[in-house]
């Protein structure tokens, strides 16, 4: 079942007797169980109804004991195990979920890893248990994430703005989320969509001096441009890390490469292979004009090569900045 729907599910108080969250994106995760514990009892329910332990000071034991037992003055007991992936023997759960209590919500947050399928306790989990698995998204996910997040609130975001977003603060939903609500908070009365202006006041990133504009500077092969931003980064390198302006350079020329091998070059296409907003489009269309894919593989293989040298390998004291302005020069040359 995917998130959404479980929250609706919830919403409409149809519960499971068991929900099993797990894997490597805790945002969803703790979504999932922040709604329970918050809506599900009432303040008066939650004193003698709501358990929450932790998987490092509890067993299977300690979880099945709690989850037994019947609800004092409510139709339901809930049950959190946070960090459940701690709890040493897990499987033995399997006793409790082969016939849970159907007045008891427990909710087993299992972080940063996926639960094993070959086990008894995963082929136990029946139609009456949520098993759940969150996903990290991918980086060209963000942007659609951050414009259906914005949506649900009734708000907008330009698509600037939301690759800025994403481009400084990479897939980390949790601090997305923090930097929206305090973007939603700055907006002026009836004001309805974010913009770059917006970002670079409320959270500090430039709108001028960022990733996205070097990548539009080399696209247009202004090196006055494209070396004041480097010389920028290297004026604040702890907010414009070498290594995030390499990956994010070599992700963006993997894609105009891709985008030179295209056949169907129709709307539709590129964005669906591209996995790009249409609004980009252009830049690309210039890019591949601009880069031949001969010259593309090159700049991939210079990325490459920066790539080692920012972590020491063949520079051991050259500085990001130097190494970031000879990656520049190689690739407008």
């Amino acid at each position: 079942m995917e998130f959404q729907q479980i929250i609706s599910r919830i919403k409409q108080k149809k519960y499971a007797p068991i929900y099993f969250l797990t894997g490597e994106e805790p945002y969803f995760i703790d979504k999932i169980s922040n709604y329970i514990t918050a809506n599900v009892l009432t303040e008066n329910e939650k004193a003698f109804n709501q358990v929450i332990v932790y998987g490092k000071d509890a067993d299977a034991a300690t979880i099945i004991n709690n989850a037994k037992q019947f609800p004092m003055m409510s139709q339901f007991r809930v049950v959190v195990v946070r960090e459940a992936q701690y709890v040493n023997d897990i499987d033995k759960l399997v006793y409790y979920v082969s016939n849970p209590l159907k007045s008891t919500i427990l909710v087993l947050n299992y972080k940063y890893k996926k639960l094993d399928k070959r086990t008894k306790l995963y082929k136990e989990f029946g139609k009456e248990c949520i098993f759940f698995e969150s996903k990290k998204l991918y980086e060209n996910q963000i942007s659609e994430w951050i414009g259906n997040y914005l949506k649900e609130k009734g708000y907008d975001i330009q698509p600037p703005a939301s690759m800025l977003l994403t481009e400084f603060l990479g897939n980390d939903l949790s601090k997305i989320e923090k930097e929206i609500e305090k973007l939603l908070v700055c907006l002026g009365d009836g004001e309805k969509t974010i913009n770059t202006q917006h970002i670079e006041e409320n959270i500090g990133i430039s709108k001028e001096y960022n990733t996205i504009e070097l990548q539009k500077a080399l696209i247009k092969k202004d090196a006055l441009k494209a070396f004041r931003i480097v010389d920028y980064f290297g004026s604040n390198p702890r907010n414009n890390p070498i290594i995030l302006t390499i990956t994010s350079l070599y992700f963006f020329f993997n894609k105009v490469f891709l985008f030179s091998l295209l056949k169907d070059k129709t709307k539709q296409n590129i964005t669906d292979i591209l996995k790009i907003s249409t609004y980009f489009l252009p830049e690309y269309k210039q890019a591949a004009a601009v880069y031949p894919p001969a010259k593309v593989v090159q700049i991939i293989g210079y990325l490459r090569e920066y790539d080692l040298k920012s972590k020491g390998v063949g520079s051991e004291y050259a500085t990001e900045h130097d190494l970031l302005r000879e990656l520049v020069y190689k690739i407008l040359s």
